[in-house]
């Protein structure tokens, strides 16, 4: 009987927590810290490149919803983050798709690591942002197996990460949309 509690304790204390956002001295090639008890990064921080199945997640089967509602907060934004994205893709809609990050933008497709200042640089550079690997990953992706942890959500393997930008430091209202993508 401990063992369970001990266990939902520790989930609900890691579900408690926001990623540290990176030090200002971090090179472009760093990757976030595992720190779960630092603060949410504020808006004007460029958005980390999330690592592809960091600790502290809840299991991704179910219902994502809760999930989200447990790690994150409200799951409303996220999935319709998610369905944009899924159709913008289908239809091929770079304008569509464009809308949806937080800017700048970190990418890492073809070994290259770059930011993307704007939905205008996105919407130029599409195809060589959102390749057939990414477009497959995010086509095969359900919402209900969503990875989620106190990053974002995650589709396919890390291909896109979904989480959100803190506007002030109080987090009202946070903005929520495309964090990362990488092949």
């Amino acid at each position: 009987m401990r063992l369970p509690l001990l266990l939902l304790s520790t989930a609900l204390l890691a579900a408690c927590s926001q990623p540290a956002p990176p030090p200002a001295s971090a090179t472009a090639d760093a990757r976030p810290s595992s720190d779960a008890s630092a603060p949410a990064p504020s808006a004007d921080a460029p958005a980390p490149v999330p690592e592809a199945a960091p600790a502290a997640a809840v299991e991704s089967t179910g219902d994502a919803r809760q999930r989200i509602g447990q790690v994150l907060g409200d799951a409303a934004p996220y999935e319709t983050v998610f369905t944009a994205l899924q159709k913008g893709v289908a239809a091929h809609d770079a304008k569509a798709v464009a809308a949806l990050p937080i800017y700048p933008l970190r990418v890492k497709v073809a070994g290259q690591e770059r930011e993307i200042a704007d939905a205008a640089a996105f919407e130029r550079e599409y195809d060589r942002i959102i390749t057939a690997d990414i477009a497959r990953a995010v086509a095969a992706q359900t919402f209900d197996a969503l990875f989620v942890n106190a990053q974002g959500v995650m589709l396919g393997n890390g291909q896109v990460w979904i989480g959100s930008v803190c506007a002030d430091a109080a987090c009202a209202h946070p903005q929520v949309g495309i964090v990362a993508i990488q092949d």
